[in-house]
């Protein structure tokens, strides 16, 4: 289910840019990039679902928590960096994608980190909540494992943002 919502999510912000830009349906497109949310619920309550009729939870299910926290968190910029992309390499209008080096590398990824901490916080509260809500750390180790590696993670990632303000990224030559 989880691979399945996250093509449903590529899909349909594919689909929401190509009515957007090459059907020139600008609420249409923008309706169909809305609908990524109702993906992540549908995750959810499918997730919730089999673990409430007494499923183990798997890694799928953490993974399921921690595409929840990406979605909600990251939706927003995927979706402005898709669409930014997409009207310029394939609808030709529109600017070139910026790259970014030195400080303003170091500080979009430091913002960028920021969002990570925000996914964290919501697919963590997830899955604190469906550790609680299954009561049996029998069933729930893979999701105690999954929030222990993705606190590192998340830790590992606030190293590399702060080493991009001491070694900051150098445009290519």
């Amino acid at each position: 289910m989880i691979v399945a919502s996250e093509v449903a999510f590529w899909i349909v912000i594919l689909l929401g840019l190509l009515v957007r830009y090459v059907f020139k349906k600008p609420k249409l497109g923008m309706l169909l990039l809305a609908l990524t949310p109702v993906i992540d619920l549908i995750l959810l309550v499918t997730t919730s679902v089999d673990l409430y009729r007494g499923a183990t939870a798997t890694l799928a299910h953490a993974l399921a928590a921690v595409y929840i926290g990406v979605s909600i968190a990251f939706g927003k910029s995927m979706i402005s960096w898709a669409d930014e992309r997409f009207q310029y390499y394939v609808a030709k209008q529109g600017h070139k994608p910026l790259k970014r080096y030195g400080m303003d590398y170091a500080v979009h990824y430091l913002k960028s980190w920021g969002l990570h901490v925000i996914s964290f916080l919501i697919g963590a509260g997830f899955l604190a909540g469906l550790i609680y809500f299954v009561g049996d750390p029998s069933r729930t180790e893979a999701l105690s494992g999954v929030l222990k590696l993705w606190t590192l993670i998340l830790g590992i990632d606030l190293l590399i943002a702060i080493s991009h303000f001491i070694w900051p990224k150098k445009e290519k030559a």
